[in-house]
């Protein structure tokens, strides 16, 4: 008898990001999210009794605006692009210090911290 070697696919993709029809990362969330408040928001006119061809007509443009939106910043910014600038925003335009300078300059009266032999009889 003999046995057939089993052979599996090694999965390559460990470690990457999740990519979907070349969106990566926060815009997957981006796109899903904006999806969803279309679908939310035409279901809300809907119910409320706007004409169903208005209804349908501002989902389909929002949803056609977020989808283009989403897949444009994904190509300007690219996969941690928008945390950067949101990082960057975060970020102080400038520091505000507001000790004098002499008090960097004058010498400070503080304690060093350094090993200080007092009896010279040590260890004689």
């Amino acid at each position: 008898m003999e046995r057939k070697k089993k052979s599996f696919a090694i999965n390559k993709g460990i470690g990457r990001t999740v990519e979907f029809k070349g969106l990566k990362a926060q815009y997957l969330f981006i796109f899903a999210g904006g999806l969803l408040g279309v679908l939310l928001l035409t279901m809300v006119l809907y119910i409320v009794g706007v004409s169903p061809y208005i209804t349908i007509g501002l989902g389909v443009l929002l949803a056609s605006l977020v989808i283009w939106q989403t897949f444009s910043l994904n190509r300007k910014y690219g996969e941690h692009g928008l945390m950067k600038i949101a990082a960057n925003r975060r970020h102080p335009k400038y520091l505000i210090h507001r000790k004098a300078i002499r008090r960097f300059i004058q010498p400070t009266n503080s304690p060093t911290y350094e090993k200080y032999i007092q009896n010279s009889n040590i260890g004689a």
